[in-house]
């Protein structure tokens, strides 16, 4: 059974999240604050973990911050902070997917469960590799090389869209399009989301970001593979 930290100091919200994501089959495990959230996140080592961003003595971007140097748990953002700025600092610290209160918890339940589909890959037991030119990734295991270099672990949601990308060297895919190949199943769109997404990609796989070799912005329409290499 999959156990999810979390990390809200509204018990009626914590209550709410924890009935439906038990009446699903996960293990919930609960803290009100983000120094305890992340001392039990430490602990316990969850699978996932769900985490508002307003919290007392660590905020949730902190937390994001402290747990990224150490883990690459996935991260849904549950908060009532909607505006965009917050949204694209927490994903580009490396949350995998960001919801606003008031939210469905049918919804929420939904998203755990597309996260969880993408993590499967690391357990699939056939070896799949998809190589374009000096990149190769190695699908069960979310393992990524640059010239036979082993680069820092991308999360399931980058490593998920880098391979997308992978398998379609110069197809122009839509920011649209990159959403429903990650989520699996049609959200509300958030698509400035993939623009983060990539951005932490680009940090980890590109030698200069500022002139990618490997993940081809087309403006006005969204990003390739490059088929040049």
């Amino acid at each position: 059974m999959k156990t999810i930290l979390v990390v809200d100091d509204e018990p009626k919200i914590t209550q709410l999240v924890r009935d439906y994501l038990e009446r699903a089959g996960f293990v919930v495990q609960v803290a009100y604050e983000g120094k305890s959230g992340l001392s039990l996140a430490r602990t316990v080592k969850p699978d996932l973990v769900i985490l508002d961003l307003s919290l007392p003595n660590l905020d949730g971007l902190d937390f994001t911050r402290e747990i990224r140097k150490s883990s690459n748990v996935p991260i849904i953002m549950l908060t009532a902070r909607a505006d965009e700025l917050d949204k694209l600092v927490g994903l580009e610290l490396g949350a995998d997917d960001y919801m606003t209160k008031p939210f469905s918890p049918k919804e929420l339940v939904a998203r755990v469960r597309v996260v969880f589909r993408r993590m499967e890959l690391s357990s699939h037991p056939v070896e799949e590799i998809v190589q374009v030119s000096d990149l190769t990734l190695h699908v069960p295991r979310l393992r990524v090389l640059v010239e036979n270099r082993q680069i820092e672990e991308l999360t399931p949601t980058e490593f998920e869209l880098l391979l997308t990308l992978a398998r379609s060297p110069g197809r122009v895919f839509t920011r649209s399009q990159l959403l429903d190949a990650i989520h699996g199943v049609a959200f509300e769109s958030y698509e400035r989301a993939i623009d983060a997404h990539i951005k932490n990609i680009r940090r980890k796989i590109e030698l200069e970001t500022s002139d990618p070799r490997y993940i081809i912005t087309v403006y006005g329409v969204g990003y390739k593979f490059s088929d040049s290499l």
